[in-house]
This record gives structure tokens, C-alpha cells and sequence, in this order.
């Protein structure tokens, strides 16, 4: 009953936390773009590529901090598979089939439109879902939204992030330092020794994890990767507020939501606004970025978790209609966090990543207004009760 009670308050304190980020973040979004296209533009742009430590400080951000906001996905995706949603495999099928369905059909409109070109390595933007967003818009919606619908879209979104994660250990690594990964796997393995010795103090799992993310910097694998390792190797125990993995999880919910994510949105949605952007509009990657987040993501989340129940390989819950899932899929092609990450790995060309960025902002726009008014057309009214 405490097991239960603990994952209970854990995952509301998690949605809660997202929700509130999601509103953070929109305004983080809106003072960048502003600031980018007013008179202190250059100055604003330049302070993100000042030299810190011989690196950029929008550098440390997209390789540094984010690895802390990885980690957290990591914890939140042990605890969904050990004691969560995916814990149960009946259960899990559903958003684990809807965020296949929510990742392959994105990347392949998008493919239909750049394979064969320069810019075909964009495959992986319009796979993600940023959970911040979704379920800040989910929450917009009050108390008509049943907890399964919550409880689909969160972990519909970690198995989306887990697809992500692999998208980018796997496609975006573009040369490999052996010695370095071997090194970096290497105390990976360590930190799992200390793990089944039932070490629990967080020092040692947090310094291996600082020299993992060194030696993983200098593989050629992006060292993001480092956080999830870590999550792993972190002891989660019965889960339990005295838990290593709990004690962690929990004190890093505010933090990456109210202090990382804001810094990456501030600092990488610094978009210049040309006076073309109509023709960018028109370019095969934006096309197919918008055709991913806006028609794909919708349109694979619901045709796979269908499919699934209608093949009897997993339940739709008894509060839920396929109406909900569409608009929940809506809600699935709000990318941003993701997609600009993933953008920063797949292109070079720095006027390409900024026109993505754009098209990013304006499709996720798009999915969640139209997920938004969907799921408020859908969604049953909770009668109010008065004492």
C-alpha cells in the first residue's frame, strides 16, 4: 500500500511538474524569439556562442546540462518498467505500440520527401515528443481528462523519448573513438557491480557517472547518452521514498523543469525571422517536418495502438474512446525539446538548423491547438460537486 501510495504521489508530482514547465517553457520560447529579432539580436545571439572553457556556452548546454535532463528521463523510464505503467505488460502494450506507431510513420513522411537528399538525416526530428509540452496541454483541459489518458500519454512520451535515445546513439554517431566507448562502458559495468553489492550512496554512481560522461564526450557518441546509462546503474531498490533512484528522481524534477529546459529553450530557440520565410516553408525537410509532427504523429499513434486492440493484443481502457487517442496523438506532435535536439545532431548547415527550428515551433504549435480543441470537443465534463 505505501509502494503504491509512493508511485502514486511520485507520478503526480511528476505531471504536475511537467505541466507547470510546459507553461515555463512557452515563455522562455517567447522572450528568445523576441529578443533574437529585436535590436539586441546580435548581442543576444552572441552571448550564447561566447568561449567558455574553450567551448561555447550553448555547448555545455546541449552536451552538459542536458545530460542531466537524460538522466531524469532515464529514472522516470526504470520506475515505469519496475513498478509503472509498463510494469504491466497488458497494460504497457498500448502506449508502447502507439509511440512505434508515433515514431516509424513521422520518420517515413519525412523520408517520402528527403530520401536521397542532403538533408535526409532529419529522419529523426519529427519522431519526438516533448513531454513538458504535451502535458502541459493536456492539463489545460482540467479535470475532464480521465488519469488513464494522463497515464497513456506519459508513458506513451518515456517510450517515445527511449526511441529517441536509441535514434541518436545509433544514427547520429558519425565516427567512433573505441577506446574512449570502452572506457566509458567500462565504468558503466562498475557502476553495475556497485549496484548488485547494494551499494546505495549516491557519491560514487554520481562521480562515475562525471568521468562516464568525459570519456563518452570523446567516443563520438553523444554524450547525452551518459544520463540514461547512469539512470540504470542507479539502485532503484522497491522503489520507495529511501530509494537511491527516488531520492534522485525527486530532487531532480524541479530543477530540469524549471531551470535546464527553460536554459536550452532560451538558448536554442534564438530564431532569426528572414523576410523568406515563405520559401522555407516549402523546402523538403520543412515539409517534412510538419507533415511528420502534424499529420504523422497522429496518424501512426492511433492506426498502431488500433491495430493492437483489434488484434486482441492489448485493451483500450473502459474511460477512454479512439476520439481521446487522436487527440492525444495531436498532443504526440508537439516535438520541440526533442526535435531541436535531434535537429542539432542531424544538420551542419547552421541556416538549415535554424529554418527546422522554426518549422519545429510552428508544427508543434499546430499539433497541440489542434489536440487541444479535439480532446476539449471529446472529453466529458466532470460534474462539479459541492460540499
Amino acid at each position: 500500500m505505501e509502494l503504491q501510495h509512493t508511485t502514486t504521489k511520485l507520478f503526480k508530482d511528476f505531471f504536475e511538474s511537467e505541466k507547470s514547465s510546459g507553461l515555463v517553457l512557452i515563455g522562455c520560447t517567447v522572450i528568445s524569439l523576441v529578443l533574437a529579432n529585436s535590436v539586441f539580436g546580435s548581442t543576444y545571439l552572441h552571448f550564447w556562442h561566447t568561449n567558455l572553457g574553450g567551448q561555447p556556452i550553448e555547448y555545455w548546454i546541449n552536451d552538459g546540462l542536458m545530460t542531466i535532463f537524460f538522466l531524469l528521463i532515464g529514472l522516470e523510464l526504470e520506475r515505469e518498467v519496475y513498478k509503472g505503467e509498463l510494469s504491466n505488460i497488458k497494460k504497457a502494450l498500448l502506449p508502447i505500440f502507439g509511440a512505434i506507431g508515433g515514431m516509424l510513420v513521422p520518420a517515413a513522411l519525412y523520408l517520402s520527401f528527403n530520401y536521397g537528399t542532403n538533408t535526409q538525416s532529419g529522419a529523426g526530428i519529427p519522431m519526438a515528443t516533448d513531454i513538458a509540452f504535451a502535458l502541459g496541454i493536456l492539463s489545460l483541459l482540467g479535470n475532464r481528462v480521465p488519469t488513464s489518458l494522463k497515464i497513456f500519454l506519459t508513458a506513451l512520451a518515456v517510450i517515445d523519448d527511449l526511441g529517441a535515445i536509441l535514434v541518436i546513439a545509433v544514427f547520429y554517431t558519425k565516427a567512433l573513438f573505441w577506446d574512449n566507448l570502452l572506457i566509458a562502458l567500462g565504468i558503466f559495468g562498475f557502476l553495475l557491480i556497485l549496484n548488485r553489492l547494494k551499494v546505495r550512496n549516491l557519491i560514487p554512481y554520481l562521480i562515475g557517472g562525471v568521468i562516464m560522461w568525459y570519456f563518452m564526450l570523446h567516443s563520438g557518441v553523444h554524450a547525452t547518452i551518459t544520463g540514461v546509462l547512469l539512470a540504470f546503474a542507479i539502485p532503484f531498490g522497491n522503489g520507495n521514498k529511501e530509494s537511491t533512484s527516488y531520492i534522485l528522481q525527486h530532487f531532480l524534477h524541479k530543477p530540469v523543469a524549471f531551470i535546464i529546459l527553460p536554459v536550452f529553450a532560451l538558448a536554442n530557440t534564438a530564431i532569426v525571422l528572414s523576410s523568406n520565410m515563405g520559401e522555407v516553408l516549402v523546402q523538403h525537410y520543412s515539409i517534412g517536418i510538419a507533415l511528420g509532427l502534424i499529420v504523422g504523429k497522429p496518424l501512426g499513434i492511433f492506426a498502431l495502438s488500433f491495430l493492437a486492440v483489434k488484434l486482441g493484443i492489448c485493451n483500450l481502457p473502459s474511460d477512454l474512446n479512439w476520439k481521446s487517442i487522436i487527440g492525444v496523438g495531436f498532443l504526440g506532435g508537439i516535438g520541440f525539446t526533442m526535435s531541436i535536439f535531434v535537429t542539432l545532431l542531424a544538420f551542419d548547415d547552421a541556416t538549415i538548423i535554424n529554418n527546422a527550428k522554426f518549422i519545429i515551433l510552428l508544427s508543434s504549435l499546430a499539433a497541440g491547438t489542434i489536440g487541444f480543441f479535439s480532446l476539449k470537443l471529446t472529453l466529458k465534463r466532470k460534474p462539479q460537486t459541492f460540499q
